[in-house]
């Protein structure tokens, strides 16, 4: 599975495009950086996305988010693919996160009970899908969504979530184009 078909795939599983998936295609490097401010993100910060992908996608029988390294992987992202206004919104999503839990439950979000974020991040993915389904074309992404793109991309296409919780053959053999599939099976990496 090449970039351009892992895009592909979790903009059909989110039901759009990805923020910052234009330039990532067109290659995108700190070296001939288009977009946005040379951003440093501390440990804490890259811990506390590694905490929000892995509430989203955890560990079961297969690794989760935070496995695959979830939270560096946006940084990378936001970092050298983000255009500033972009960078700017997830940055101050990452704040606005923090400050909802704290609201709700008067401790920082990653101090809250596994149930207690799970229950945080549907709300914010339900206050997420209303935004989108109402924002017209110029106005921008709600924060939330861009966290949810970057932690399915990020994980879709690191080497555990490409070869444990999908179906992945290195090398596959011969085309089939109708293969019977099972409900409970996993969709394929290749």
């Amino acid at each position: 599975m090449n970039r351009r078909e892992a895009l592909s795939s979790v903009a059909l599983l989110l039901g759009g495009t990805i923020v910052g998936a234009e330039v990532f295609l067109t290659g995108c490097g700190p070296a001939d950086k288009k977009y946005g401010a040379n951003l440093s993100f501390t440990p804490d910060d890259v811990a506390y996305l590694d905490d929000i992908a892995e509430t989203i996608i955890p560990a079961t029988s297969t690794p989760g988010a935070k496995d695959a390294k979830v939270g560096q992987f946006m940084t990378v992202i936001v970092n050298d693919c983000y255009e500033d206004k972009d960078q700017k919104i997830f940055l101050d999503g990452m704040q606005k996160l923090n400050d909802g839990a704290k609201t709700k439950y008067s401790k920082n979000f990653v101090d809250l009970a596994p149930n207690d974020k799970h229950d945080f991040l549907v709300g914010l993915d339900k206050e997420a899908k209303d935004y989108m389904a109402k924002k017209k074309p110029d106005e921008p992404a709600h924060y939330f969504r861009m966290m949810k793109e970057l932690t399915l991309w990020g994980y879709f296409t690191s080497e555990p979530g490409a070869t444990q919780a999908l179906r992945y053959v290195a090398v596959p053999g011969k085309y089939e184009g109708c293969i019977p599939y099972k409900k409970g099976d996993k969709a394929w990496a290749t």
